[in-house]
């Protein structure tokens, strides 16, 4: 594949609304510059293929990523079957993301075996690979199994695969099957550097993208006032896990907010201090943002993919992204 999207900031598509605004959304980050989209698959909200395919159809250059998806919930010859037949509306265009996801929806919501989630992912992006170079595949692992499988019709182009990791055993992995590292939402330019040191060994072209939470503004309270809910929900989500760790926000300071996802409640964004937005987002002016995009480039971030808050008008927050912000990236990299 040729990398050079990377050079522009990408966009996670997510949210209720993005069955119906896909095309409209992906064709104006076409327009706007932006290097790729993004579609999420969180349980149970919309699945990541349809909105791919939809934005895969309305756009010529546009990568399209698809971070991340289990196989847990897809066997992984139903993820290659997807991956294929997403490929072949946009050849060359696409980047696959694999993970594990979590026990609470794989096992305790859906009955699924969960077992030896680290184990399924290497057997999982070895049977994917082989069936997407068009090899017939029979393989019997501990967590999965294929007899005699073969895509009818497998991409015409190398489909790169990335792991949606973060822990030392699980990064490892990464450097060793895969083409790169999906870093989670609050990813920080620490962490950044942790999973550049943790795949050192890893193939040359070993990228590391992360999904970072962006909102632009000519006022900057604003922009931050914006952002401060979306990193509050994902504090509670994350809580205690090593990603926050590297971020410098211990688990002391994250209780309140798991407090509040445990109990279903609105996460307390008034305790989203200005040094946490710091460390996890970039949220502010146009000379705010571009400052902040300095410190994940100098960490060894490859591409950037935006998550845009509720809040600000998305068209707008495109405009920027692709705009003024990819062209301070695409400096960035090339210095």
């Amino acid at each position: 594949m040729d990398w050079r999207w990377t050079d522009s900031l990408g966009l996670a598509l997510m949210g209720h609304g993005v069955p119906a605004r896909t095309t409209e959304w992906a064709r104006a980050a076409e327009g706007a510059g932006v290097g790729s989209v993004w579609v999420m698959e969180d349980y149970f909200r919309p699945g990541a293929y349809a909105p791919a395919a939809a934005a895969a159809a309305v756009t010529e250059r546009l990568v399209i990523g698809i971070g991340v998806v289990t196989p847990y919930t897809r066997h992984p010859a139903l993820i290659a079957m997807e991956t294929a037949t997403l490929a072949a509306i946009a050849p060359g265009r696409v980047v696959l993301g694999l993970g594990t996801s979590n026990r609470r929806w794989v096992e305790q919501q859906m009955g699924i075996p969960f077992k030896t989630p680290l184990r399924g992912l290497r057997e999982s992006v070895e049977i994917v690979l082989r069936l997407l170079d068009g090899e017939r595949v029979t393989y019997a692992g501990e967590v999965f199994a294929a007899n005699e499988v073969t895509l009818e019709a497998p991409p015409s182009a190398r489909v790169p695969i990335i792991l949606g990791v973060k822990g030392p055993r699980a990064l490892a992995l990464a450097a060793d099957v895969a083409d790169g590292v999906h870093c989670s939402i609050l990813a920080s330019p620490a962490h950044v550097r942790r999973v550049r040191a943790t795949t050192a060994g890893a193939r040359p072209d070993f990228k590391v993208i992360a999904y970072v939470p962006v909102a632009v503004s000519d006022d900057r309270a604003r922009a931050r006032g914006w952002m401060r809910p979306l990193v509050a929900h994902y504090l509670g989500l994350l809580h205690g896990q090593s990603i926050l760790e590297d971020a410098g926000i211990p688990a002391a300071q994250t209780q309140p907010f798991r407090d509040a996802f445990v109990a279903g409640r609105v996460a307390p964004a008034d305790l989203v201090t200005d040094d946490i937005l710091d460390a996890v987002a970039i949220a502010g002016t146009p000379a705010d943002c571009r400052k902040v995009l300095a410190r994940w480039a100098d960490a060894g971030l490859d591409a950037l993919i935006a998550v845009v808050p509720d809040g600000p008008d998305l068209a707008v927050q495109i405009g920027w992204i692709g705009g003024e912000l990819s062209m301070a990236w695409k400096e960035l990299r090339c210095r």
